[in-house]
């Protein structure tokens, strides 16, 4: 919406939300989402049509396109538990729209949602007797956090779906001038109301597929000491394949992958395509699978014993340059390390302590022993066995790490869950090194088993 009101300045938007404090930070400096290039942007269009408020029953009113930008978050109870989408919140919101309008509207789609949602808002914009016509229109989001504001300036497409009537293309074209102050036509992909819903699970599901199959792969690797990155970088240079989403780490994270492909999977078990689902599961099994195997060689190199050590855990959140931790690869490891009873000394540069205890299920105002947040990596890294590294953030290369050296204990490890570190550098300084998809350095190949040594 920042970025709409900043290429629109004609339009006034105006985004609402009846969290107080959350629109409070929205009319400040220190904004709740962190991404470059953010609040520039902000600070230039609010005020003059980019507006924050939690009048909400007065902006619909006055709205003639209403963003519906609210959370879907995986269903926990219930019928499709742990997979399908919990659409509570868009129809909340789709009732208090058919309540308070006085005109016709244009309900945009921007939440993640399952394919056929739009039939669901309009049964309930129908049901509450308004008198007024609405039209809904599918617009999912494909940016990427930490590079929203470039993704967004420039994107690969933007995808506008719509119903194939006459009023059905009258909202998608009104939607479309929007984003063609500054988006080529070209790249407007306008299609029907189903396409563009299942495309937005589609385009995460194949994401996230790529990065779980260059993890599996990378098991593989340091089993026969090859070089991930080198076989990354082999079948990226095939134009068929390409390079991007080929890295391997400990895990994708975010808001969306996981929980679009679990929908992804209800969908396909709903319309009986069990062979479909399996498939699709098996990509968050194998996330899973990567996480739990970090954490295998964390306690296998340091003989199955972290009781009573203290870890330093460099990155919380799921990202380089973003404050979100929804569904971090960090979580999962630092759990498991606090139940093999390990003493976690977290730095992260943009996440807050009290998130990183909510996350872990500590209560976040108060200190827990097992658990020390710090605001400086080499006092994180101060009487450690070992270091994890758990999010790419570009600092981390930067380091002193002969300096880390001498504040940890020795052997000291290095786990570097992103293989953003030079690994080579640092087993010169005295560090020993633990590279996903890397066999160690030195080490025998190790021989194939023959099934009678199950």
């Amino acid at each position: 919406m920042a970025v709409i009101a900043h290429k629109n300045p004609q339009v006034t938007v105006t985004v609402v939300d009846i969290n107080e404090d959350r629109i409070q930070g929205w009319n400040s400096d220190e904004l709740p989402v962190f991404e470059p290039g953010l609040l520039d942007v902000v600070k230039e269009a609010r005020g003059r049509n980019l507006f924050f408020s939690t009048a909400v029953e007065a902006a619909i009113a006055d709205a003639d396109i209403i963003f519906v930008s609210v959370n879907t978050p995986t269903k926990e109870f219930g019928v499709g538990k742990g997979s399908a989408a919990n659409l509570m919140y868009i129809e909340k919101c789709a009732r208090t729209i058919a309540r308070v309008a006085k005109s016709d509207k244009i309900i945009v789609e921007k939440s993640t949602v399952p394919v056929r949602t739009a039939e669901f808002l309009k049964q309930i914009l129908h049901a509450e007797g308004s008198e007024y016509q609405f039209d809904i229109v599918s617009n999912p989001e494909f940016l990427a956090e930490g590079t929203a504001i470039v993704d967004l300036n420039n994107p690969d497409r933007v995808l506008i779906g719509g119903d194939q009537t006459v009023e059905g293309k009258k909202a998608v074209a009104e939607v479309s001038k929007l984003y063609e102050a500054w988006v080529p036509k070209e790249r407007i992909l306008k299609t029907n109301l189903w396409s563009s819903e299942l495309s937005k699970l589609t385009a995460n599901a194949f994401l996230a597929q790529r990065i779980s199959s260059i993890n599996s792969i990378s098991a593989l690797c340091e089993r026969t000491d090859a070089d991930v990155d080198e076989v990354a970088r082999a079948i990226g240079m095939d134009s068929r394949i390409g390079s991007k989403f080929l890295r391997s780490s400990v895990g994708f994270g975010g808001s969306c992958f996981q929980k679009d492909i679990l929908n992804l999977v209800y969908l396909c078990e709903f319309f009986g395509l069990p062979e479909v689902a399996d498939y699709w599961r098996k990509v968050v099994e194998m996330n899973d699978f990567q996480k739990r195997r970090f954490v295998g060689r964390i306690m296998t190199a340091m003989f199955n014993t972290v009781s009573g050590r203290n870890l330093a855990i460099f990155g919380f959140a799921f990202k380089k340059d973003t404050n979100d931790t929804r569904e971090s690869a960090a979580i999962a490891v630092c759990r498991d390390l606090l139940e093999e009873r390990a003493i976690l000394h977290i730095y992260d540069p943009r996440v807050k302590k009290s998130q990183i205890y909510r996350d872990l299920g500590f209560d976040p105002d108060k200190e827990d022993s097992r658990v020390k947040i710090v605001n400086d990596p080499y006092q994180a890294v101060a009487d450690c066995d070992g270091l994890a590294v758990l999010t790419e953030w570009d600092e981390f290369n930067d380091l002193d790490y002969s300096k880390i050296f001498e504040r940890m204990r020795k052997p000291a490890h290095i786990f570097d869950g992103r293989n953003l570190l030079d690994a080579e550098r640092l087993r010169q300084i005295g560090f020993t090194m633990h590279c996903i998809g890397k066999g160690e350095t030195g080490a025998a190949v190790k021989p194939m088993r023959r099934k009678s040594d199950f």
